[in-house]
């Protein structure tokens, strides 16, 4: 018996690993590294960020691989009578499924420990590397055309010339969102991207700054900060640990009741001394939208906590409902197995799921259960079917 599932396994194993691979090279020099080129990086910035691409991929590559691996294997075992010999030594069906269900258990654990640690290193490589590569870009950019605008961040960055990474005579004009424009010139500067801030620091010396008021200071150093050209920096809920997730869910809270706290005391004060106007005041109605910001936070959080969570388990549930079909379809083709399978997983549940993530992250719907529906719908199918198989 043992014997068997050892040859189950490492027939399962040694399909996995070729498929898997192959699928991986397939996505990474067919997909990613034409949308990595069109993002304008260069040839040897795109080398350095593809050891760190493939992990970010294998989450969703590894169900669909595993679910091609068990139609491939229990197919053929099926096909070539091996399911009916074992059955006729007494074998139970179960114990030839265990092998695909124990490497589909190790491979969501793999999954989860993927988007949860290896995922979010490898995203901060890549902000490292693009962050880099963006502050050629930027000076290159400043040295062909001596100008930089970003009409809606509010900035605009004019140069004679560029010198290395300096900022010869460079002018920074800048306005904040409902704020007042900006102007500083100086002899010269330099430009440092603080990914952590996600923001570009400007460091100018001996120059002055117009005011709205007509009014010019000078100064010999200074340091302005904008917004990166791009979002390469934000730091994106799937790039992060949970642990992170939890903190960061922990401070929206405190935010929120924070928030909360302010709007009774100024609410109760206006009710109090009859001033309704008080309610319509700009800063009382920040409050209510920064708690309602705050409060959208928490909900995207708490999603993206409890998707990671199912979404690392669908390796499973793809593999409890794989194996038994492609027992029952033995003589037909692997592959029509594969997408009598995963045609339905297609077309059910990935937008269960997505569904189910959207009213998470929207707070209509609690997401500790919601998240599950998809798994708990391929469990009932895969019970169906291994039933019909340990029977039949």
């Amino acid at each position: 018996m043992r014997m068997l599932q050892r040859y189950v396994l490492a027939d399962l194993f040694r399909i996995f690993v070729a498929l898997l691979s192959v699928l991986t090279v397939l996505l990474v020099f067919v997909g990613i590294f034409q949308q990595i080129s069109e993002s304008g990086l260069g040839p040897e910035q795109v080398v350095k960020i593809l050891p760190f691409v493939v992990p970010s991929m294998l989450p969703f590559t590894i169900p669909a691989t595993l679910l091609l691996t068990v139609c491939l294997v229990y197919g053929k075992m099926a096909g070539h009578r091996e399911i009916t010999a074992a059955k006729a030594a007494g074998v139970n069906v179960m114990s030839l499924l265990w092998p695909s269900l124990m490497l589909a258990a190790v491979m969501s654990l793999c999954s989860f420990v993927l988007t949860d640690r290896i995922i979010p290193w490898a995203m901060g490589n890549i902000q490292a590397i693009v962050a880099e590569a963006m502050e050629d870009i930027f000076l290159d950019v400043l040295r062909t055309r001596h100008k930089i605008a970003d009409p809606k961040k509010g900035y605009t960055i004019t140069v004679m010339e560029v010198d290395g990474k300096t900022l010869v005579t460079p002018t920074f004009q800048y306005q904040r969102p409902g704020g007042t424009p900006v102007m500083m010139q100086a002899d010269s500067a330099t430009l440092n991207f603080d990914l952590a801030n996600q923001q570009v620091v400007l460091h100018l010396e001996n120059g002055f700054v117009d005011l709205p008021d007509g009014q010019r200071i000078f100064f010999r150093e200074e340091d302005r900060a904008f917004p990166l050209p791009q979002e390469i920096g934000e730091a994106k809920p799937r790039n992060l640990p949970i642990a992170v997730l939890e903190d960061r869910i922990d401070t929206f809270r405190t935010q929120v009741e924070a928030s909360r706290d302010e709007q009774e005391v100024a609410a109760t004060l206006a009710f109090a001394l009859g001033d309704f106007e008080e309610l319509r005041d700009p800063e009382f109605q920040k409050l209510v939208v920064d708690e309602g910001i705050e409060t959208n936070a928490i909900h995207r959080h708490r999603a993206e906590i409890h998707g990671r969570y199912a979404l690392a388990a669908s390796c499973f549930f793809f593999v409890f409902v794989g194996a038994p079909v492609a027992i029952i379809q033995g003589k037909k083709q692997f592959l029509t197995t594969f997408f009598a399978c995963f045609l339905p997983i297609l077309l059910a549940y990935y937008p269960i799921v997505m569904g189910m993530m959207s009213l998470s992250k929207a707070g209509s719907i609690e997401p500790s259960w919601a998240m599950w529906l998809g798994n708990l719908g391929m469990f009932v199918v895969g019970a169906h079917f291994t039933r019909k198989v340990m029977r039949y």
